[in-house]
């Protein structure tokens, strides 16, 4: 039995319908398929699969015939618009397989993303694919004074909270002297006259100096399940950013390891996804399959 539904569609609580918003049919596809406890979830879409990156900037991207439930949800949440975050969630609940196959292109195998890689997906290298987030304000709460000061940190993102904003990334220095973090641009401005309003005494004592925001930022996201345990992977990317000239201004990695983000200015960031890129000779990737 193959059931086709129509997706996109909900309802609020109160009943009345409305529309998922970007990615709605995906999502309901997925839940659809939990409930059904579905083998496979195909999500039809205009491209080949899932790419090592965006082939407008990089074209000689290649598809990824393999991707874990987390490397999709790293690549999809920091940009990859060929699959949106919410609909790995109902696939990781009950274990289902999900395909993002090509309408255009039906007889290309297109992307399989699973639980755990299988020996194909093992073999196609410790970083998988680069992606970039853009329209992006970096935020940065500095001040000597903060030095083991309790509290500034959870008084920070409090603030954030409250302004409804999504932090996209987190670095603080360890000697305690920044907190800096990005959220969305269209957010910044709250997030800003909050901070400052509930840092007042901070500013006010010098124990926090300024409360700054820079909107020509650009979050590059390295992706690979393979890059934990794998050393020099640091080395070769920023390795490559040195040998183009491009300077990172923040650095955040995850415990999971499965992902690098760093900060670049805007103006830089095709060159840091396409130098990455090479870096890795994603060009190349399934060749010795």
């Amino acid at each position: 039995m193959v059931p086709v539904l129509t997706g996109f569609i909900g309802a609020t609580a109160q009943g009345i319908p409305t529309t998922l918003g970007r990615g709605g049919s995906d999502y309901s596809a997925a839940i659809f398929g939990a409930v059904l406890d579905a083998d496979e979830v195909q999500i039809w879409t205009d491209v080949n699969g899932v790419l090592t990156a965006d082939p407008r900037i990089v074209p000689e991207a290649r598809t990824l015939p393999e991707l874990s439930y987390s490397e999709a949800a790293e690549l999809s949440y920091f940009g990859a618009k060929v699959l949106h975050p919410k609909t790995i969630l109902p696939a990781i609940e009950r274990g289902i397989r999900l395909r993002v196959l090509n309408t255009f292109n039906p007889e290309h195998p297109g992307t399989c993303i699973v639980k755990e890689l299988t020996e194909t997906g093992r073999k196609l290298g410790a970083v998988k694919a680069i992606t970039a987030i853009k329209n992006l304000t970096l935020v940065n709460v500095a001040g000597k004074g903060m030095m083991g000061v309790p509290g500034i940190a959870a008084r920070t993102f409090a603030a954030v909270a409250r302004a409804g904003a999504n932090v996209l990334m987190i670095s603080q220095s360890s000697s305690e002297q920044s907190i800096t973090f990005v959220v969305p641009q269209s957010d910044a401005p709250t997030v800003l006259d909050d901070l400052r309003h509930d840092l007042a005494r901070e500013l006010a004592q010098h124990w926090v100096d300024a409360v700054t925001g820079r909107d020509d930022i650009v979050i590059v996201a390295v992706v690979g399940a393979e890059m934990a345990g794998t050393p020099g992977i640091a080395a070769r990317v920023f390795g490559a950013l040195g040998e183009a000239h491009v300077n990172v201004i923040a650095i955040a990695q995850g415990s999971s390891e499965v992902n690098i983000s760093l900060v670049v200015l805007v103006g830089d960031a095709d060159t840091a996804v396409r130098r990455i890129h090479a870096a890795f000779a994603l060009d190349k990737l399934g060749e010795n399959l």
